[in-house]
């Protein structure tokens, strides 16, 4: 190899080490950049009705903070309330599943049970599960100055981001070589449209969860369904994962309370996330982000692995972004012109 490629592959090395020990601050722009991408589009619709850009800012931002409050003062303190309780119950509920299956297969012939599975290990799998998520939340609560830093931090870099958009997107499109700027700048519109599409289905996807939730979960009589239903609302935010998660806590519940009624909830989630998918988001959403599950799936848990919860949380923005550059930049731009000599 020349000296030049060995200087180009020291700066890639370099680059890529140095994004690597700021990816904290990477991630919390990206959410800066999802914020005020889709606040922009509000900030436009207001400027449609002759409001000027700074008055629109002000309103938007207004509108957000007011709803947050809303949600804190309605739902999130009686959350935080009831969090032990809830804690409590599930550790309850495993100690009574463990008990069952010591039961269950005590009255099992031991020549059977060389072919069945264990329901000990299960359980105590389950319990190895449900303490390493109760003991991640608490560290991701009790640092609570870390926190809160951050959120101030996105807050402040959205509204830089959003005062003067068009700014920062020039001085990205300035990075692409002169022939490709026009065409980067298309892509990055269609980033944009992306974007907003996916904040709008995953906001009424949280919203849809968390409500039929928490009604379904007092029809059955399920204990804390407030809470769990709100638990299954904020994990709609994170695709497969979330939904899963989302669905543990109310069965344990729901099996402390009368086993059959953890049947009842395991089809009851089952045909929210039917319905959820199938008909609410595709009816209402006419521009649907369009992810391959199986793909989606590995990626977010390759997040979830190197980059923490914040890699689950912004692991799908992340996803819908270099989709659009693959399909746009990649596939239409370079492999599909090519031809075979």
């Amino acid at each position: 190899m020349t000296l030049a490629r060995w200087l180009g592959l020291f700066v890639i090395i370099a680059s890529l080490y140095i994004l690597w020990q700021i990816r904290m601050v990477a991630f919390l722009f990206l959410a800066a950049v999802v914020i005020a991408t889709t606040l922009n589009r509000l900030v436009r619709r207001f400027k449609q009705s002759h409001v000027k850009r700074t008055y629109a800012i002000l309103l938007s931002i207004s509108i957000i903070l007011a709803l947050s409050g809303i949600l804190i003062a309605l739902v999130l303190v009686r959350f935080i309330n009831q969090f032990d309780q809830l804690l409590s119950l599930i550790r309850l509920s495993i100690s009574q599943l463990q008990y069952w299956s010591y039961e269950f297969q005590s009255r099992i012939p031991d020549g059977m049970m060389t072919n069945l599975p264990s329901l000990a290990s299960f359980t105590q799998q389950l319990q190895t599960a449900v303490s390493w998520i109760i003991t991640s939340i608490y560290l991701f609560l009790s640092n609570s100055l870390t926190l809160i830093l951050n959120i101030l931090l996105v807050f402040v870099l959205s509204i830089m981001l959003l005062a003067n958009p068009q700014r920062y997107r020039q001085g990205l499109v300035y990075i692409f070589p002169a022939f490709y700027r026009q065409r980067a700048d298309e892509i990055l519109s269609k980033c944009e449209v992306r974007l907003v599409h996916y904040v709008a289905e995953i906001t009424l996807s949280m919203v849809f969860v968390g409500v039929t939730s928490t009604i379904g979960l007092l029809v059955l009589k399920v204990p804390l369904p407030v809470v769990n239903g709100l638990l299954a609302g904020l994990s709609a935010f994170i695709p497969y994962v979330g939904a899963i998660a989302s669905a543990i806590p109310p069965i344990l519940l729901a099996l402390l309370d009368e086993p059959w009624k953890a049947g009842a909830v395991l089809f009851l989630y089952f045909i929210i996330q039917q319905v959820e998918g199938s008909f609410v988001t595709s009816l209402v959403m006419q521009h649907q982000v369009d992810l391959l599950p199986a793909t989606t799936l590995a990626l977010l848990t390759a997040f979830g692995i190197f980059f923490g919860p914040l890699g689950l949380l912004l692991g799908l923005p992340i996803l819908v972004i270099a989709q659009t550059w693959l399909e746009e930049a990649v596939v239409h731009d370079i492999l599909d012109p090519w031809k075979s000599q």
